[in-house]
């Protein structure tokens, strides 16, 4: 199902529904872009909202790329079986959760090189050469997981074959990159609903742009590549096939003829034959897919889902933590002011989440209310949405969920 969202400029896709919230921001990226869709996936984001594609001819929007600048997911295929770790499921996702590392700021437990810390780029570029330590941090980080959303599963698809997907970005690094260049461009900080400012491709800062991004996104790929290879390693298997994609990124694409930037947050290409891998909520089934070629897929120039897309705030599901001061005596009598964090009621149960994973055999370390099923739409649903645009080539169904506490 298609809608179009009637406006001065040409119209706004928007595939299935959106929130007012995400056709506001949509309608602010068009003020300068080529032109604007929504996967169905779509909710709002800093800007440009998630499962947004925006389209320019000879500009830029870091806003649009956003933060974690090469988001993305992988997914390998093994030579194991369910049978070959059935039961050891638990005793692997301890393995995993110890090996690997998940949260905000977390460097891996393991030095991970890479060729990419050679690249001149960090001497030429003016940003990177100015940005003091941050290449030791990327260094420290690669292959690290981070918070949020970002997750290490095992899956087993229809044939009970064993794959292993995992979803993050370029962690420190791409936040930094993108901090500096929104703010270049003109972006107000954590600006929700304003319109996501552009950079020239051809000016200074957009060839720098360009260039910290494209280095990012390589950095994404190792980290993820690395990821697959431990745990992959850690089940005791080996990758016999591979699916790998960012979902926040600008590519130089050509299209019916004319070359354009296209930037794609929470948005995964999808050309003729493209794979991609899209993941669902911790509870649910993820895909592989593959982009087809009609007439709808090129109108959206050739772009799909990344996931399912929040029906939820994490705030709104978890709470919210805040500070209260108050006045406590002590065993000597003295008075004295004390600071205490409160949480705030959520909308979701999650020690019920829990046992309901339990129920149904899924091993889950880490996570929060914040990341529950419930807050998430049903990916068979979103993907109804793009019908004749891909084809769902494996349904992976989740035995292990590894995400920071």
């Amino acid at each position: 199902m298609v809608m179009q969202d009637q406006s001065p400029k040409p119209e706004i896709v928007i595939m299935g529904e959106a929130s007012e919230g995400a056709l506001a921001q949509a309608r602010n990226c068009r003020i300068e872009a080529e032109a604007m869709l929504l996967m169905a996936d779509n909710h709002q984001g800093y800007g440009m909202p998630v499962g947004g594609v925006a389209v320019y001819t000879d500009r830029i929007a870091p806003a649009g790329v956003g933060f974690d600048i090469g988001c993305g997911n992988k997914a390998v295929r093994t030579d194991l079986t369910l049978a070959d770790i059935k039961g050891r499921l638990a005793l692997l996702a301890d393995e995993m959760y110890a090996q690997l590392a998940f949260g905000v700021g977390q460097a891996n437990k393991t030095r991970v090189e890479d060729a990419l810390f050679d690249d001149p780029l960090w001497q030429t570029s003016p940003f990177l050469r100015a940005s003091g330590d941050l290449k030791a941090t990327a260094r420290a980080q690669l292959g690290s997981i981070g918070a949020g959303n970002h997750y290490v599963n095992v899956f087993a698809d229809e044939g009970e074959r064993i794959w292993v997907g995992v979803h993050f970005g370029s962690r420190s690094l791409g936040h930094a990159i993108a901090s500096h260049f929104m703010k270049q461009a003109g972006d107000k900080p954590n600006a929700m609903d304003a319109a996501p400012k552009t950079l020239p491709v051809k000016s200074a800062l957009g060839r720098d742009y360009i260039a910290c991004m494209q280095l990012a996104g390589r950095y994404a790929y190792a980290g993820r590549d690395w990821a697959c290879d431990r745990v992959v390693e850690i089940l005791g298997g080996e990758i016999v096939e591979e699916v790998h994609n960012h979902h926040n990124f600008a590519w130089h694409e050509e299209h019916d003829g004319q070359n354009y930037w296209v930037v794609r947050k929470g948005a995964t290409p999808a050309f003729p034959g493209q794979r991609g891998f899209v993941g669902a909520s911790m509870g649910g089934v993820s895909v592989i897919l593959q982009g087809v070629d009609s007439a709808q897929s090129r109108g959206l120039y050739y772009s799909t889902v990344h996931g399912a897309g929040r029906v939820m705030s994490r705030s709104a599901a978890a709470g919210r933590r805040r500070r209260v001061k108050r006045q406590a005596t002590r065993k000597d009598g003295r008075v004295v002011n004390v600071t205490e964090w409160v949480q705030s009621g959520g909308q979701v149960d999650f020690p019920s989440v829990q046992k309901e994973l339990a129920r149904q055999g899924i091993i889950l370390r880490g996570s929060g209310a914040d990341e529950a099923p419930e807050v998430y739409k049903d990916l068979d649903k979103v993907l109804e949405a793009h019908a004749g645009t891909v084809e769902v080539l494996h349904r992976l169904r989740p035995l292990i969920v590894c995400m920071a506490a």
